[in-house]
């Protein structure tokens, strides 16, 4: 079990070393829907943004039925508290739809995830955060409930080099107080951050979460998807948004897990300066 947490945390910094990155020299002032892009791809920016997730999974263990996934995910930096520091708060608030067999489903509200992430509020060429994160036990579907009040760790680090957006953020949580009857929660996360930006807005990213239960039955405990998406970032009636397709496969799978997961994603953003007016293609 040591050696695959090692293996996991690896992910993360050797993320860094994914790209050659191209000098800074030269390079053509940014527009200003890569500048906002950029920001949509850090995930402790002082930018005030409300994705939407729109996940379906399918395939697998699934086979011609699907578990969809709808995630609100705010994020509200918080500034002036801590004298160095800024607060960045991340909260996922899932909504779940989960066959159950026979026709039926099981729907309603997941746990809740917080991320109250501190980062310096001056950073240099390697911006990082450090948080303790919280699962909160507030499933309202049979399927997705733990019962499960869980804490632990969690870091982010990413560089930006030119196009190129590239980092990692993970976490790893532990149940310390629970109903009982529910499963317990040890689930450790680690996301690779790798973003090319094109210009005027449009970008790919590769992102996957990769996953491990570390309760489950040997062979069963990764989730391991690959793929990637194409992003844009633009306006509608002045209001920026970030609008992104995603398609991950997934390598290694608990076996009644998906194997497959699309996902459309819409991101409204509320710059700090002002609202940002990106040219519309």
């Amino acid at each position: 079990m040591l050696s695959r947490k090692l293996f996991g945390f690896a992910l993360c910094g050797a993320c860094f070393q994914l790209v050659p990155f191209a000098p800074a020299v030269g390079q053509k002032p940014e527009d200003a829907a890569t500048q906002l892009a950029k920001k949509t791809q850090n995930p402790v920016s002082d930018l005030v943004s409300l994705p939407v997730q729109f996940n379906f999974n399918s395939g697998g263990g699934l086979e011609d039925q699907t578990f969809f996934n709808l995630n609100f995910q705010p994020v509200i930096p918080v500034k002036g508290v801590l004298k160095k520091w800024n607060i960045i708060v991340r909260t996922i608030v899932p909504y779940v739809s989960i066959p159950t067999g026979g026709g039926t489903r099981s729907s309603g509200f997941g746990d809740i995830l917080l991320q109250p992430f501190f980062t310096p509020a001056q950073s240099g060429s390697t911006i990082w955060g450090l948080a303790p994160m919280f699962s909160i036990p507030t499933a309202t579907a049979g399927a997705a409930s733990t019962g499960s009040w869980a804490i632990g760790p969690g870091a982010v680090a990413l560089t930006i080099k030119g196009p190129w957006v590239v980092g990692g953020l993970m976490y790893n949580l532990f149940t310390f107080a629970d109903e009982g009857d529910a499963p317990e929660v040890n689930l450790f996360s680690i996301q690779p951050l790798v973003n090319y930006n094109f210009g005027k807005g449009w970008a790919v990213s590769f992102s996957p979460v990769i996953s491990a239960n570390w309760d489950a039955p040997s062979g069963e405990e990764w989730t391991v998807p690959f793929g990637g998406a194409i992003v844009k970032t633009t306006a509608f009636n002045s209001r920026p948004i970030s609008l992104g397709v995603h398609y991950y496969h997934n390598l290694d799978h608990p076996t009644a897990a998906a194997a497959n997961l699309f996902r459309l994603q819409i991101s409204l953003l509320y710059p700090s300066r002002g609202p940002a007016k990106p040219e519309l293609p």
